[in-house]
Formats: C-alpha cells, structure tokens, sequence
C-alpha cells in the first residue's frame, strides 16, 4: 500500500503561558518547530484542523476488470463453457490538482477496464489512466468535472523537510469502510524495501488493505507520500508501512502533466556498491559508508564527468550517501539535465564533481519484434537489451548484451514458461546477440529445439520438440 504525508503546524502551549513557550524557544533550525508536549493542554491539541484540510482531497477508487473463468472440476473432463468474471480491487487516491488530476499506487488500478472514483462528497465519476508507471507504483487518472468546478487539491510537498520522529497522518479508505484517519511518526528514510531499489518513507501510522494510494500528510497538509504497501505477516497493519516520497510522486506527475507516456529516469552511468565494514576497514575508513564506484559506463555521465573506478562517492548536493541505494536514488529523482554536485573521496583526499542528469543510453536500437512461426518462441515479443531498456523492467544496466523477453502472449512462449525479463542467450547451440540474430535462428524449423536463456542471474537450457 502506497501512503501520503500531511505535514501539521506545531501550536504554541498558549495555556502554559508566555514563559513557558519562551522556555522552550530555540534558534532558528529544524529542530526549532519540534516541541515536545509539556503539559496535559499540550497533550489534548488535536490533529482536526489539518484533517478538515486535508482530507476533502483524498478519494475512493474502485476498479473493475473481466476475466474468463473455466470450472475446475469441468475443464478436467474437457467440459463446461468458461464463463465471464467481473474482479475488482479498491484503493485510495490524492486529488493534486483542481481539474480532476488524481495520483494512487498502478497497483490499485493495473488491468482495470472500468475505474470509478468517489470524491469526499460521495458523488461518483468514471476515470481514464493518464500515465501509469509500474516502476514508481505511480498512476495519474483525469477525472471530467461540470464546467467550471474546481476540487480541493492536497499540495505536494516542494521540499519536505522530513525527519524520523516527525507526526504525520494516513489518510485513505481501509477495507472499504469509508474514509479513515490514522497518525504515527516517520520511523525511517530511505528504506529501499522492495525488488525496484525505490527509497520509501516508513510510518507506524496503520495502513490495511484499501489504504493503497492514499496520503501520508505531514503537519503542515501537505503530500509527503502516497501509501504503497506494509510489512506484515497477516495482512493487515502491524506498525511497517511504506509511503512513496514526494519527490517521486512530483516527477512523476510533471511528466503525466508534460504529455510523458514513462518517466525518464536519468542514470549516472557507473555501477556502485555499498561500503561493508571489511571494506572500511580495508579502506582507513572510520565508519561503512558511501558508494564505492566498480564499474563506468563507456562515455555516460559518470564517465564523461571524470568519475573513476575505485572513487568513493560521499555526498551528493550536499546530502550525505550512506550506500549505493541513496546513489541511485539521488540520481532517479531528479529530472534529465539538471546537475549534481558529487563529493568524491580519491586516493585519501576528497574533491567535488559535477555531473549531468541524463536519461540511460537507448544503444543498441531497441528493434522490437513480436516472434512468429512454429519454434518455442512463438508470441513473444524480444528487443535488444540497452542500459535504457534495462532501466525500463529494473535489470542491472551493466549486463551483457543480448535479447530481452519483453512479454508474452497466448503462444509457445507463454506455454512453455517463459517469462518476461528472461534473457536469451543461444538458440541451438548459435549465441544471440541480438534481436537481427534471434529471428534468424528461428526462421528454419527444426524437430528439436534448445534454447538457452538467462533468468535472475542463473543460465537454464532446455530442449523442446518442434
């Protein structure tokens, strides 16, 4: 479930008087605005200002979708007719601009032919996807409004200056049963809690089933997150919930809003890896962090910059770089052309190097195909593996070349196992290089067919009859 942060203004304990709140006064800084409860006026402040605010632009999303369904017990025998099945999912959404625009999870709405959303109000309106991006978990969806009728928007957080510790509040409809405040604190950053490598917000803030795509707020109303998912053994709340953070929802509603049909994210060109604590050691490093830099790509960004092998990069704009994850996250925020100041530790002594943001190499052309004829690969469509490729479906951009399983089809493909992401390295003992060489290798038919393909890093062969 995705979550999104309101930001909620600290009050002054008017009732522990002017003495009081002097005592408690701070030099200007962050932790200025963090007051710690002193009395029990402070503790019965309540959160419904920013709520009465705020929850106006969260809303109901329903989704619904028809699938074919076949009786079990029938199709055994070769009997039955399948029959049609309407399926659904239900989530939560964020109203971010006055004209209907709504972002929620993809999750929420991925393979809906029918999407509805119901406002705060309650009334009811269809939606169209605008962009869905399943990288991010991020979907835009346009609702059309009576003419000129403006909707309560949530703002999305410019620059959020979140800290574990800081109240916030979920909002979102847990399993359909209306509309639903929770608070809790930012437990941590940069969590990257999923296959993707994205860098979530976590919240102890209850999210359950149906919080999907709904707003993490933070004190001041404001979007710090959208809801995506929780950790639990049940499947429902129990304390670890993650938000996707502002920055990443702005990006990609800016691209949504640009006409953007994917979001382009830019790439530093360079593999990194994480400082262990052997590493440290063997480095003369007081403490394990930073992103050490193990592999450059030929005149990328990195390369073109001056980043080597061996560097250890420690900052970027001035935010300290724990491990390679907060690398690439840094970079996958920000928006192709913008430059980056990276601090960089060489040979003991530390130097600051700019670098653009540009979007992954599309080098080799993509050549998509969809395969046809009698051969195992029948249905599926191939293209040439590229850093910008590899990016797209969150392979290591550094892989060897080859032709990528982009999806499949009702085909051989598909019957036999495949799966998109598969790489194919040879067809009959011949290596593929390339989409140009794939379909010559399967353009002649033959009785027996080996095909050798790469899937999570382990090489599998296997034969199979014409």
């Amino acid at each position: 479930m995705r979550a999104h942060r309101v930001v909620i203004a600290t009050l002054c304990l008017f009732a522990a008087g002017a003495t009081a709140c002097s005592s408690l006064a701070e030099p200007a800084s962050a932790e200025a605005s963090r007051i710690v409860p002193v009395s029990g006026v402070g503790m019965k402040q309540s959160f419904a200002p920013i709520v009465k605010r705020a929850a106006p632009a969260v809303v109901n999303i329903s989704s619904k979708r028809t699938v074919r369904q076949q009786d079990v017990f029938f199709e055994r025998f070769g009997l039955g007719v399948p029959r049609d099945r309407v399926v659904g999912s239900l989530g939560s959404g964020v109203i971010v601009r006055s004209d209907g625009v709504i972002v929620t999870n993809n999750h929420v709405i991925e393979g809906g032919q029918e999407i509805t959303v119901a406002l705060f109000d309650r009334r009811e309106f269809p939606a169209h996807v605008i962009l869905a991006d399943e990288r991010t978990d991020l979907a835009i969806l346009k609702i059309d409004l009576p003419a000129g009728e403006k909707l309560p928007v949530m703002p999305i957080a410019e620059h959020p200056d979140v800290q574990v510790g800081d109240l916030v509040l979920a909002i979102g409809d847990p399993f359909g049963v209306g509309q639903t405040v929770t608070n809790g604190i930012i437990s941590a950053l940069n969590r990257t809690a999923d296959p993707n490598g994205g860098a979530y917000i976590q919240t102890d803030a209850a999210i359950n089933p149906g919080n999907s795509g709904g707003a993490l707020v933070s004190m001041d109303g404001d979007l710090l997150g959208v809801n995506s998912f929780i950790y639990s053994q049940s499947g429902q709340s129990s304390g670890i919930g993650f938000a996707i953070p502002a920055v990443v929802v702005r990006r990609v509603v800016e691209t949504a809003m640009g006409g953007g049909h994917a979001v382009v994210r830019p790439w530093l060109g360079a593999r990194a890896q994480s400082v262990t604590p052997d590493l440290a050691r063997a480095m003369g490093l007081a403490t394990p962090s930073g992103a050490l830099i193990a592999d450059i790509w030929p005149n990328g960004a990195a390369a073109r910059a001056g980043l080597k092998q061996g560097d250890l990069v420690t900052s970027v704009d001035g935010a300290p770089v724990v491990d390679a994850a907060a690398l690439n996250y840094a970079f996958a925020t920000r928006r192709p052309g913008e430059t980056l100041k990276i601090g960089v530790r060489r040979a003991g002594a530390d130097q600051a190097i700019s670098v653009h943001a540009e979007a992954a190499p599309a080098t080799p052309a993509r050549d998509e195909q969809v395969i046809g004829g009698r051969n195992p690969l029948e249905g599926a469509t191939v293209v040439n593996l590229s850093p910008a490729v590899a990016e797209e479906v969150g392979l290591d951009p550094f892989s060897r070349k080859g032709v990528l399983v982009f999806k499949t089809a009702e085909g051989k493909a598909h019957q036999i196992g495949m799966q998109p992401g598969d790489i194919i390295r040879a067809v009959n003992g011949r290596d593929i290089k390339d989409v140009h060489d794939l379909t010559n290798a399967v353009v002649t038919p033959v009785r027996l067919w080996q095909l050798t393909i790469e899937r999570n890093g382990r090489q599998i062969t296997a034969t199979f009859p014409a």
